[in-house]
């Protein structure tokens, strides 16, 4: 039988399944929790706006959107949204799910740690963005029913520490490599996180370039 939470359907199809068991195997509780309700939370948008989105491929966005946190999947000198979204292209192709398709996904994953830019393009890549925002930030938070994020919650649990470990995880998966944080939020946690980063600055770099004026 399809699982249903919060009224949400969750894909079930075989590339879904393998998808499910594919993160889960990779990835620890909280991340793994943490996708699949940024799944909800995404899905739970598109309804409410009354966005016409395509299920599975959210789904697909929101399993994969952290995967480059993970050792496997990590490259050592790529933005982990991209090493992500590079896993994600390379599973669906082997599904040979549509160039079309894929590319939604690709650019879901990709962008979603870059605000007031997905909220403007395709459902996929909008609603990704927009779960991670409720989960991670609390955007919106209260445009979801008391009930919507019981269900959710009780089902993938965020952990007592969630906070404080979500933080973590990115501190982790990007403390090798951090001049991919340049231009974006994840300069935020290495600066809390690691007493040694420098954060890049891009008018520094702009006015020490080798251009003559």
């Amino acid at each position: 039988m399809s699982e249903i939470i919060a009224g949400i359907r969750v894909p079930d199809s075989a590339m879904a399944k393998a998808a499910t068991q594919l993160v889960r195997d990779t990835e620890d509780d909280l991340l793994y929790n943490h996708s699949r309700r940024v799944f909800f939370w995404g899905a739970l948008t598109g309804e409410r706006r009354g966005l016409k989105y395509d299920s599975e491929l959210l789904y697909m966005g929101a399993m994969f959107h952290d995967m480059g946190l993970t050792e496997h999947y990590s490259s050592p000198d790529l933005r982990f949204e991209v090493d992500g979204a590079n896993a994600a292209r390379d599973f669906l192709k082997s599904y040979g799910v549509p160039e079309r398709d894929i590319e939604d996904v690709w650019t879901a994953i990709a962008l979603h740690t870059t605000p007031g830019v997905p909220e403007h393009m395709r459902p996929t890549i909008a609603l990704v963005t927009a779960g991670v925002e409720m989960d991670v930030l609390g955007i919106a938070y209260d445009d979801f029913s008391h009930e919507h994020r019981h269900d959710v919650c009780a089902c993938h649990p965020r952990e007592a520490n969630f906070k404080e470990g979500i933080i973590d995880h990115f501190a982790q998966g990007i403390i090798k490599k951090p001049l991919t944080t340049f231009g974006n939020v994840k300069a935020d946690v290495l600066a809390l996180k690691d007493p040694t980063y420098r954060r890049l600055n891009f008018c520094s770099i702009i006015l020490g370039s080798t251009w003559p004026g």
